[in-house]
């Protein structure tokens, strides 16, 4: 049975102790969380430290924003799988859209890091999703299927057990704009049917498909109340502790 995982990608905001503070007030708000929710937060590299310390024996898993995809080396500015598994790091979020279109990742790149991160015991979390002129021009499942296939290149449905697809329009992300919980659920059935094409019905039952775009506290329980929809990737909300706190405790409906 899929487990819900719900997550907060703070990018590049809160310094060190500021991050250190929200973890313990976000682990002081959510010590009565349902049995099969999950709650992962990622902060930047600056503050996992940090975050490790104010998360330790608490339901929150600690979450990475990125990694590089090779052992170790002249990579300046990087950071390798193993210095994030030594700050307890167990998911990585990999293949973001700003990743992709600011920094130009392209699918092939990301499946090399999906891979390693595997390789070395952490769990990804997959971002795919269509922007908005490809959503207009009715190709969302063409680019969430290629970006599917690409991704998960020589990945094995063993290996699918610690995979996390994460689904982010990328017209819905920081701009308030989010597809309403029946466009989500429709993509939402459209992976998990790519997957089962590519995995077998099994497996694509199992994997965790989480929805992202300006995810709030104010839609989260319509989102999450949808059949295919197994957690959220919250962005901004995620930086306010009463927003997030209402997210991560969302009502089933």
């Amino acid at each position: 049975m899929r487990r819900y995982l719900m997550a907060g990608n703070w990018k590049m905001n809160l310094t060190p102790s500021e991050a250190k503070k929200f973890a313990l007030e976000l682990a002081a708000n959510i010590k009565d969380l349902d049995k099969d929710v999950d709650v992962m937060i990622a902060p930047n590299f600056a503050s996992l430290a940090y975050v490790k310390e104010a998360i330790a024996g608490t339901p929150i898993k600690l979450g990475a924003q990125n990694m590089n995809d090779n052992e170790k080396g002249a990579y300046t500015g990087e950071v390798s799988a193993d210095m994030l598994l030594d700050l307890g790091v167990e998911y990585v979020i990999l293949g973001h859209s700003e990743r992709r279109d600011i920094y130009k990742e392209d699918n092939a790149l990301i499946n090399k890091k999906v891979k390693f991160a595997l390789a070395k015991g952490l769990k990804p979390v997959l971002c795919i999703g269509e922007h908005l002129e490809e959503r207009e021009a009715g190709v969302t499942a063409d680019v969430v299927k290629k970006q599917l296939e690409e991704g998960l290149k020589d990945v094995s449905a063993a290996e699918m057990a610690n995979v996390v697809i994460a689904y982010e329009p990328v017209w819905a992300i920081g701009t308030g704009k989010t597809a309403t919980p029946e466009i989500a659920e429709a993509t939402h059935q459209d992976i998990r049917n790519i997957l089962t094409n590519l995995y077998g019905a099994e497996v694509a039952e199992n994997v965790t498909v989480q929805y992202g775009g300006s995810v709030s506290d104010a839609n989260v329980d319509n989102l999450m109340a949808q059949k295919n929809i197994d957690g959220a990737l919250v962005g901004g909300a995620s930086l306010k502790l009463a927003p997030f706190t209402k997210i991560a405790k969302f009502e089933k409906v």
